[in-house]
């Protein structure tokens, strides 16, 4: 059954670990992106692991291969379950954090940021990008034949990184809201249920939780629709 990691985006540690609170048992994992980590630091994690929380830790590491080691390192003694690495970084990089994890620390690969445009990946690469698909599947399958545990996909692209991937490479998607109600501003989402059935481990919900009126309300109702979905799911 896919799971539910909600997102403390744009709050500071005091604010982050006050939602946690309300939220209470309803909510068991949460993901700690740069924004909070380097707002509150590794404290901000200590906290919700002694509440009992699982973490997930987007840093979406690259570096020199030594430095993201040593990071990874650091990350896993935090007891942490998923960190984010750029699979960019190159086979040197993700073997090297591959080899620091020791398995301690499941290594999840981002391959194209979603804010580039073409374009932008054009300069980026200084080549012409004739498929941004094709390029995710390539890095993909980079982070895959180099160890890592996952990757990060958004709900456009997770059903044929499924298939190119196989089904024990983890996918971690974001962009989940509610079937039915409004997107806001984001353009690659999807509903619970459009992300189970397009292949996701992972579902990482931010907005619909954290600045709804009654968090614990809205975390319930996206948990029953992630269980009618895997109830349906082929």
């Amino acid at each position: 059954m896919a799971e539910i990691i909600v997102a403390l985006d744009g709050v500071s540690g005091r604010e982050a670990l006050d939602l946690v609170d309300r939220i209470g048992e309803v909510g068991s994992f949460y993901k700690i992106g740069l924004d909070l980590f380097t707002r509150a630091g590794p404290a901000v994690v200590r906290d919700l692991r002694e509440r009992g929380k699982r973490v997930f830790l987007d840093l979406k590491l690259h570096d020199i291969p030594s430095t993201v080691a040593g990071a990874v390192n650091g990350a896993a003694e935090l007891d942490i379950d998923l960190l984010t690495v750029h699979a960019s970084g190159g086979p040197g990089m993700l073997t090297a954090a591959r080899d620091a994890s020791g398995g301690r620390v499941r290594l999840v690969a981002v391959t194209l940021l979603t804010s580039l445009s073409p374009d932008e990946v054009d300069v980026v690469w200084g080549r012409d990008i004739f498929s941004i698909r094709d390029e995710v599947a390539r890095l993909g399958e980079l982070a895959r034949d180099t160890g890592m545990d996952g990757v990060w996909a958004s709900p456009l692209e997770t059903s044929w990184l499924r298939r190119s991937l196989g089904n024990d490479f983890l996918v971690v998607t974001p962009g989940i809201r509610h079937a039915g109600k409004d997107q806001g501003d984001q353009k690659w989402v999807a509903t619970p249920a459009e992300a189970i059935a397009a292949g996701a481990d992972y579902l990482v919900i931010g907005r619909p939780v954290t600045q709804a009126t009654d968090p614990t309300a809205s975390l319930k109702e996206l948990a029953a629709e992630v269980a009618r979905a895997t109830a349906t799911a082929p």
